[in-house]
């Protein structure tokens, strides 16, 4: 049985889905990140799984084993006091047996939610809407065979992947995630959506909590409405995803090439400035400090 600890986290984790006030996940890939992003007072860690697979030198979709994606958000999991959440993309399993198979282990690690995508490798043709929602209902069975609430974030990925108009897009978004809703997701995911027209929209005809992305690296340099703004627009749930772990890389990216080429070290040091931040941020991240 799941027990009580995680029990508790999860209750706790859900409530933050009703709360008036936003609850924003800043994505992390590691123990360490996720150490500092929780003594940066965030009250929930949500992993990335584009993040953990390029810690690991691999593409994002799937591309590494479930042990591995395991192992990492066990590691997560363990290094942290605050509920955890899991982005397990498309369910790591080619039918509903495997994929339940799949999530009892990630359950197994402590997590408290799990976000689960309707596209296999951002495919435009998505997973059918009521198998889709064949695996929802799945996991809520299983979590509650469990005796405890497994909180599902849902994503649908029409304004991703699909190529219809904007309209189209919209008019899926909203159907799949009134039927995720009934299927026993507690929040629906739709991204890239940054238009406040289309957001408020979202909010107003999906019967569930909405969680939108904030990662200004895929949206042609328009940049997403603010914590307020969304707040105010009646989203749930903000999250980053990959995009601090994008930022991470282009950062190392811009050293190295400012070290190869010129021979200086400009980048860094302006990254580090000023120092007692950069120390003390690593001190939060092994746990020298906790908030």
């Amino acid at each position: 049985m799941v027990p009580d600890i995680q029990k508790e986290k999860a209750e706790r984790f859900l409530e933050f889905h009703n709360d008036k006030e936003i609850l924003v996940l800043l994505n992390s890939w590691d123990p360490g990140s996720s150490r500092l992003v929780e003594a940066s007072g965030y009250k929930a860690v949500a992993t990335t799984s584009m993040g953990i697979a390029a810690s690991l030198g691999s593409r994002d979709c799937e591309a590494i084993s479930l042990d591995q994606m395991i192992d990492t958000i066990s590691g997560i999991v363990n290094a942290v006091q605050v509920p955890v959440t899991a982005d397990f993309e498309a369910g790591y399993g080619n039918n509903l047996d495997e994929i339940i198979e799949s999530v009892k282990k990630v359950i197994a690690t402590g997590v408290v939610g799990i976000n689960i995508e309707d596209s296999i490798d951002l495919n435009p043709k998505l997973v059918h809407e009521m198998e889709f929602c064949e695996r929802i209902a799945a996991i809520r069975a299983l979590s509650d065979s469990l005796g405890f609430h497994l909180v599902i974030n849902a994503r649908t990925d029409s304004f991703y992947v699909s190529k219809g108009s904007e309209k189209e897009k919209l008019s899926v978004s909203i159907k799949r995630g009134n039927k995720y809703r009934e299927a026993g997701a507690d929040c629906i995911f739709v991204q890239p959506v940054w238009d406040k027209k289309i957001i408020t929209t979202l909010v107003k005809e999906i019967n569930a909590p909405i969680n939108i992305l904030a990662n200004p690296g895929i949206g042609g340099g328009i940049l997403p409405p603010s914590v307020h703004e969304l707040q105010d627009l009646g989203v749930a749930r903000l999250s980053l995803g990959s995009g601090v772990m994008k930022a991470t890389l282009a950062l190392i990216q811009k050293i190295a090439r400012e070290l190869s080429e010129k021979g200086t070290y400009h980048v860094l040091s302006d990254a580090l400035a000023p120092l007692s931040e950069s120390a003390m941020a690593y001190k939060m991240a092994i746990g020298m400090i906790v908030k």
